[in-house]
């Protein structure tokens, strides 16, 4: 049998879809308008360019927060409208003329499924160029979150060869107290130790003061210089690490970045292993969203429409607390970054089955 969408699903889904838009559009504009409240100081320096302000940062804002919210505004786009459905009879109507709870779903889980699509190929690929442009011009003229200065970094930049920088300062380009060694199994044959080393293009770095002490054995070679260009398969932003450095990757580069880090021993990269996984449980995220927001507004009650909506908004900012509460976990180490991502989805999903079941049929 040739499956075909009825005219009733094609009218909860431009309904759900329409509500959708409509929420996060409203939320947006009032985000602007506390944003710009919160930026106005900046904003109103002579140096900082107006047509920078609405072309690389709102233009770019716009989207992001959008779809951070998204799994949100989703789960309040199904509460206001299937609420709106229950309180004028339409569900009730539907059920009684012989459809069923789990075929009223269908076009509910079809407005799902493009709202997780759009979300996760802006997520991935098409939003991170953007916040670059938006987190650049955000440290040029508000607040510079970039950054610039590491201290006791140790960092494998190839198999057996470890270097180590007491302090990197990207303004100048200039590393202190530098040393790099290499090893044979746990032997160490070499190590070199500059006073500084400067950064002077990709991966060619120059070695200020050095001195070179070879092993053989029991033997040992010196050698000494004052400046000696090498190159080492590292470049600063493998160590320098900013707080939003993940925002500005897509998937693909932030899985290749992660397991080149993981490979080089570096530790502080838990915010990046969080948001990989977290892209991928976010598609699942609006699904599950949607069956408690139908589930829970589908049967006509007392309270009407605004009891619905203010358990589902409940239900909404409980999902926000357990979703920074397990990547709070994950950063301190007490549970995986995966575990941290899907925890969330698993206990709302524990929630959908129990409203679905408790649905009206």
């Amino acid at each position: 049998m040739k499956f075909k969408l009825k005219r009733l699903d094609w009218y909860i889904i431009k309904q759900f879809l329409g509500t959708f838009v409509f929420a996060i559009t409203l939320i947006l504009t009032i985000s602007i308008v506390f944003d710009i409240n919160e930026k106005i100081d900046y904003f109103l320096k002579p140096e900082t360019p107006l047509k920078g302000i609405v072309l690389e940062y709102y233009l770019n804002f716009i989207p992001y927060f959008g779809n951070m919210f998204s799994p949100l505004f989703t789960f309040i786009a199904v509460i206001f409208f299937t609420s709106k459905l229950a309180d004028n009879t339409e569900i009730i109507a539907m059920l009684a003329s012989g459809m069923s709870f789990r075929r009223l779903m269908l076009p509910y889980g079809i407005s799902a499924a493009i709202i997780s699509l759009i979300t996760f190929i802006l997520a991935s690929y098409i939003i991170p160029p953007a916040n670059e442009t938006r987190i650049n011009f955000q440290n040029e003229y508000f607040k510079n979150k970039k950054a610039e200065v590491v201290r006791n970094f140790q960092i494998e930049i190839e198999p057996n060869v470890i270097a180590y920088f007491d302090r990197y300062d990207d303004r100048s380009k200039m590393g202190y107290r530098f040393s790099l060694e290499h090893f044979e199994g746990k032997s160490l044959v070499s190590r070199l130790t500059a006073n500084s080393i400067k950064y002077d293009s990709l991966y060619q770095w120059t070695v200020i003061d050095y001195i070179i002490r070879d092993f053989n054995g029991m033997e040992e070679k010196v050698t000494t210089g004052a400046r000696k260009d090498t190159t080492l398969t590292i470049i600063p932003s493998d160590f320098l690490i900013a707080v939003n450095d993940f925002e500005k990757m897509t998937t693909p580069e932030l899985a290749t970045y992660i397991e080149r880090q993981k490979q080089r021993g570096i530790g502080n990269i838990q915010s990046f292993q969080i948001e990989y996984h977290k892209r991928y449980a976010s598609i699942m995220a609006s699904f599950i969203l949607t069956v408690i927001g139908v589930s829970l507004s589908s049967r006509k009650i007392k309270g009407g429409m605004g009891l619905n909506i203010g358990i589902g908004i409940a239900l909404s900012f409980s999902y926000i607390l357990f979703t920074t509460i397990s990547s709070t976990f994950a950063v301190s180490g007490m549970v995986s970054h995966f575990v941290a991502a899907w925890i969330p989805n698993l206990l709302f999903s524990l929630i959908a089955v129990y409203l679905y079941r408790k649905a009206p049929r």
